[in-house]
């Protein structure tokens, strides 16, 4: 493609840019709270030497590290003009959850809240969470102090805030000038039920802390998966715009209708050559910088891994980064190195 569309907000470029701004405003069937509030809402924090994305983005933390075809750049943007989460699948180490990353770092649109999902997670460990017996043992400890001074007045206790953190979900649905970006990696590890708990959060951008609820419509401040303050009003969490999320599958599970309907879907397939020697280059530098020796085992592992993942079975792209890591680190110079290299770094996952 020589000229990108006019509606692209994500280029794919790796670069960061301004293009956020150029994002219309939701249709009226995604539109949320406070969407007209837009200028007066806190801008997302800025972390520009956020050390995930330098894992993910390759050593100066740049997005070439994620070689995105025009395919996945389209979806992205569908997935930012409609307010939709994005759900990838494919096999592990395909670079499904770099992909959040990228999108974050060339939209400037802060660090990525990311949820590790497990068989044990709920929806409210992703809204936030409450520390009712720190917040009694610490209201005891205040009584017995007011004992043993002898004060006759009743200490008051402790603000509930101090024991209540949002968790990623939670955070994300902050009003925010600038949509946030929401990582969900590995939905498929959840128990059946937890897909369709999302689709009420997922459509109405918005929920309810009862237990600053239960206190009225003031103000309570409460810590941030960014570890920053912020006040809810009345317990009531709302978006400005809907966050930018990314839910991961590894493609092991079906998932309901109803969320499905609800999500932009796409696969990821393996790398390419091209895209592979983007990655390699983000995170291990350029191939004429590391010699003739290395740039030469560095040319033939690419060319190994790829056949290997045609023929043998799945290999996942930062077992390559691990194989060329200790090539140019002597492996490759001698046969029982590349031996290692190939029996082990380049073993298919599928293989036991």
């Amino acid at each position: 493609m020589t000229t990108k569309p006019d509606w692209w907000v994500y280029e794919g470029t790796g670069t960061p840019h301004g293009g956020i701004g150029r994002l219309p405003k939701a249709p009226p069937w995604r539109a949320f709270r406070h969407d007209d509030d837009r200028e007066e809402l806190p801008e997302p924090p800025q972390a520009p030497d956020d050390d995930a994305v330098k894992r993910h983005l390759g050593r100066e933390g740049q997005g070439a590290a994620y070689q995105a075809g025009e395919r996945e750049i389209h979806l992205v943007n569908l997935a930012l003009h409609l307010r939709r989460p994005l759900l990838l699948t494919g096999k592990p180490g395909t670079g499904k959850s770099t992909l959040a990353y990228a999108v974050a770092h060339e939209l400037r649109l802060g660090p990525v809240l990311r949820w590790a999902i497990t068989s044990r997670s709920t929806l409210k460990d992703g809204l936030y969470e409450y520390d009712a017996v720190g917040r009694l043992y610490d209201a005891g400890l205040r009584n017995a102090g007011a004992l043993t001074s002898g004060d006759g007045n009743a200490p008051e206790p402790p603000d509930i805030g101090r024991y209540m953190w949002l968790g990623p979900l939670g955070t994300a649905l902050l009003p925010w000038r600038r949509p946030r970006v929401l990582l969900i990696d590995e939905i498929d590890k959840s128990d059946m039920d937890f897909p369709n708990d999302l689709l009420n959060v997922f459509e109405e951008g918005e929920f309810v802390i009862p237990e600053l609820a239960r206190l009225g419509k003031g103000k309570q401040k409460v810590m941030t998966a960014d570890r920053e303050e912020v006040e809810i009003t009345g317990g009531a969490v709302a978006c400005a715009q809907f966050p930018f999320v990314v839910l991961t599958s590894n493609d092991e599970r079906e998932f309901p209708m109803a969320f499905l309907r609800r999500c932009i879907r796409l696969k990821i397939g393996a790398a390419d050559e091209e895209r592979l020697a983007g990655m390699i280059a983000a995170h291990l530098g350029p191939a004429a910088d590391c010699g003739s020796a290395a740039g030469e085992a560095r040319e033939k592992l690419i060319a190994e891994f790829l056949i290997r993942q045609r023929e043998r079975g799945a290999l996942a792209n930062d077992q390559l980064l691990n194989a060329l890591l200790m090539a140019e680190r002597g492996l490759w110079n001698e046969e029982t190195g590349r031996a290692l290299l190939r029996d082990h770094l380049l073993r298919p996952l599928d293989r036991g």
